[in-house]
């Protein structure tokens, strides 16, 4: 057993540390709750995860980002990631995927290929999408319903979509859901309401953009990768 696994090793079993060595886990989106998720699975020693993003890290990031740094700023997401990773467990396989997950790019993964498929993105029709080529494929699917706009990172709880109120994504989630035929998708959720940020912010687009702290997206992450560990594991 490898030394820097030994303190999971004592918790979960040296059987467990080295099944989650041979899994694959596929993360779609590496920003606040992806990059914690990442770090999460590093930090158990998975053996391969794959990252899929297609943006660069800007200063903004640096207040919840695990992956933002100064050093960092200006760096592709998904290279800052790799990186971070691999100062964790050098003997990790990590791909990295530069683009977003787009109905003209989800031919680019087979998600049969992995062990656990991770939504960390931000648009209802790619999050919809991925819990169906999860379901289609047989491979299981967690899914970040929003960490925007909260503060209280002990208000986040796991759940089926179906059993969810409160946040306004999950709400979104559930509805196109109900369309597709997708029945059960287990997602991290906080029933917090969200608070009314002091100031605002909007895209070039005029979309106004999320207020956002580092504990509640990091909870979030955590708690997803309690999650695959918990589920790949055996535990």
């Amino acid at each position: 057993m490898r030394e820097e696994f030994s303190r999971t090793a004592m918790l979960i079993g040296e059987e467990a540390v080295q099944r989650l060595e041979q899994k694959k886990v596929l993360v779609f989106g590496v920003g606040g709750v992806g990059g914690y998720v990442c770090e999460g699975l590093a930090r158990c020693g998975v053996g391969e995860i794959a990252v899929v993003d297609n943006d660069v890290v800007s200063p903004s990031n640096v207040n919840r980002q695990i992956i933002a740094t100064a050093d960092s700023v200006g760096k592709k997401k998904t290279e800052a990631m790799k990186e971070r990773i691999l100062s964790i467990n050098p003997t990790a396989t990590v791909r990295t995927y530069d683009l977003f997950f787009l109905p003209e790019t989800e031919t680019l993964f087979d998600f049969s290929e992995y062990d656990y498929i991770v939504d960390a993105i931000d648009t209802v029709a790619g999050k919809v999408k991925i819990a169906q080529l999860g379901e289609q494929a047989g491979v299981p699917v967690v899914s970040a319903m929003g960490a925007g706009n909260k503060l209280d990172p002990t208000a986040f709880e796991v759940s089926d979509i179906y059993k969810t109120s409160v946040c306004p994504l999950a709400k979104a989630m559930r509805r196109e859901l109900k369309k597709v035929g997708v029945k059960k998708l287990k997602v991290v959720y906080s029933k917090e309401e969200p608070v009314t940020p002091k100031e605002e912010a909007f895209t070039s687009s005029g979309k106004k953009i999320p207020a956002s702290i580092v504990f509640a997206p990091a909870v979030m992450g955590l708690i997803m990768a309690s999650e695959i560990v918990k589920d790949l594991s055996k535990l």
